[in-house]
């Protein structure tokens, strides 16, 4: 965001409800809400020509709110790192992952949240690899984002960013779109959602990040900033 405003842009960033500094909601903690709840941020600043821009769960946002929504008010699109179009193993999506990989967060999330999200970051930025620089200020901020939000909320959103099946929205997006991901994500693997909503998306540009983790918005940041830039200003 700092890179973007410091190049000229308006860059508006909203937590999604139940997480951040949002409100902390007992109802509505849904994809559809969610995407509503975008929706009616944009209408009250009665933004036009938006670039969204989703990460991970962001990245089901965005399609989803183009699915329910449209694109009057959007320009472009951007993906990084992103769920879609479903990350659950299921007969139409065969090679998803097994529902234990999301009961296992939701054990981890309910028993000890702190823990749990400490723990996550290992795998989510990749330190587990070989020559890997770990930040423990990374990790920190990490942790304390997580510890910031709604235990419930947090614990719905799990099955919105495993269990929703985003295909049809992503048929939906019209406006170009740029698809970035790291080819060693291991909280979303690349061939269960970059590859394929690459070949969904009409007018869709795949950017693969060799050897790059899920958290690559911090790890690369440098190359996530001018990809950006790029797609902002072509």
């Amino acid at each position: 965001m700092l890179f973007l405003v410091q190049k000229g842009f308006r860059v508006i960033a909203h937590d999604r409800r139940g997480h951040g500094r949002s409100d902390q909601p007992a109802q509505g903690n849904n994809m559809d809400t969610y995407a509503d709840d975008l929706a009616a941020l944009l209408e009250a600043l009665d933004i036009k020509g938006a670039t969204l821009v989703g990460h991970s769960t962001g990245g089901g946002e965005v399609a989803h709110y183009i699915g329910r929504h449209g694109t009057k008010r959007v320009a472009k699109a951007v993906l990084i790192g992103a769920v879609p179009p479903i990350m659950l193993k299921t007969a139409a999506n065969p090679n998803g992952l097994p529902m234990e990989v999301f009961d296992g967060i939701r054990k981890g999330v309910a028993e000890n949240r702190s823990q749990f999200y400490k723990d996550l970051t290992t795998p989510f930025f990749g330190f587990n690899r070989p020559g890997a620089k770990v930040s423990q200020g990374t990790i920190d901020a990490f942790w304390a984002q997580g510890m910031t939000g709604s235990l419930l909320g947090q614990y719905a959103c799990i099955k919105e960013f495993s269990e929703v099946d985003y295909t049809g929205d992503l048929k939906k997006i019209t406006v170009p779109t740029l698809i970035l991901h790291g080819d060693d994500d291991q909280i979303v693997p690349i061939d269960n959602s970059a590859r394929l909503s690459a070949k969904i998306v009409k007018n869709a540009t795949l950017k693969v990040y060799p050897g790059a983790s899920h958290g690559m918005c911090v790890i690369n940041a440098d190359q996530v900033n001018a990809d950006l830039l790029a797609f902002l200003n072509a």
